[in-house]
């Protein structure tokens, strides 16, 4: 018999897909693969993080039996985390904000997890802070686990260990452009890392929406002024000690315009479909391939799946309302 004795056994080895339609159309002579991390069995790359960090709390004492774990999350993480806490038998408590999509949370609360909910408007010196209300909740709840995604270096690790090493593997060695999202800086610091070691010639590009600081800090060493923006799960206003600045070649920003046009094209001309993120990712890297020949070998990452986002940036009344769409 062939069997997975649980479903966390799934995670991770997701496939490289040829991108065809989109960079014939654009005249672009380069090779384009997406990394469907939308195949993980919780439907992101943040599958990853949520199980790699629970299970190396509970290697070094920090989860005891019965434990709650407690993080603040533009929603994936949290799906990873209450995925395999739903595995293992713990509870959990996700915090979001009110940006966060309604898919996002009825998955959560699907998955057993309490949701709470605070204002997006919230500044990182509110206790409404989304990061905020997460620790003090966990230091009010008896034997609970903060996983803390933004400062966890088990972040980065996962995907130094596995993610990094599959796109190495898939494509040969022979991967020539990386791109990715920059949020907590896990995803895109983990991989780059890997890929750096292995050739350090390899041009990471990061991803991030107009209104983050990240492109900013990275060209400057200076904070710029955050402004709101509508794509999910990326950019912040702050700077996380788990992104690894020195393995990124550069960071360009992409509009939420660009970012979900780009989402639905994917999904209507490829059939990869994917959230505002991916859209975001996949718009940097077609903007990179265009300067590149055949012999350079572009990946990006996808990092969900836009059944998330089905009442948002793959609704037209909600594109209408939110001036994406005439």
């Amino acid at each position: 018999m062939k069997y997975y004795n649980n479903i966390l056994e799934l995670i991770g080895k997701t496939p490289l897909v040829k991108l065809n339609k989109i960079p014939k159309r654009m005249g672009i002579k380069a090779t384009m693969f997406a990394k469907i991390e939308s195949a993980n069995p919780g439907g992101s790359v943040k599958d990853r993080i949520g199980y790699y960090i629970i299970e190396a709390a509970e290697k070094e004492g920090k989860i005891k039996p019965g434990a709650t774990i407690v993080e603040a999350t533009s929603g994936n993480t949290g799906i990873g985390l209450a995925l395999t806490a739903a595995v293992k038998g713990y509870k959990c408590i996700i915090v979001v904000t009110t940006k966060v999509s309604e898919e996002k949370k009825n998955y959560l609360k699907a998955l057993g997890a309490e949701v709470v909910v605070v204002p997006k408007e919230a500044t990182p010196d509110s206790p409404d802070y989304y990061q905020n209300k997460a620790k003090y909740i966990a230091e009010n709840t008896p034997n609970s686990f903060y996983s803390n995604q933004y400062d966890n270096q088990n972040n980065p690790l996962i995907h130094y260990l596995t993610t990094g090493k599959e796109i190495w593997e898939d494509t040969d060695g022979m991967v020539t452009h990386f791109v990715a999202g920059v949020g907590t800086g896990g995803t895109i610091s983990g991989i780059a890392k890997y890929l750096k070691e292995k050739n350090p010639n390899i041009v990471v590009i990061g991803t991030d929406p107009i209104g983050s600081v990240y492109k900013s800090f990275k060209e400057t060493g200076k904070l710029s002024e955050p402004a709101p923006y509508l794509v999910e799960g990326v950019g912040s206003e702050n700077i996380h000690p788990i992104l690894y600045f020195e393995y990124i070649d550069k960071i360009v920003n992409i509009s939420d315009k660009d970012s979900i046009n780009m989402c639905r094209m994917l999904t209507k001309e490829e059939g990869i479909f994917c959230g505002s993120s991916s859209g975001m990712i996949a718009a940097a890297a077609l903007e990179e391939a265009k300067t590149l020949d055949e012999n350079a070998i572009v990946t990006f990452i996808v990092c969900d799946t836009g059944e998330r986002y089905l009442s948002k940036f793959h609704n037209e009344k909600w594109l209408k309302e939110n001036g994406v769409i005439e």
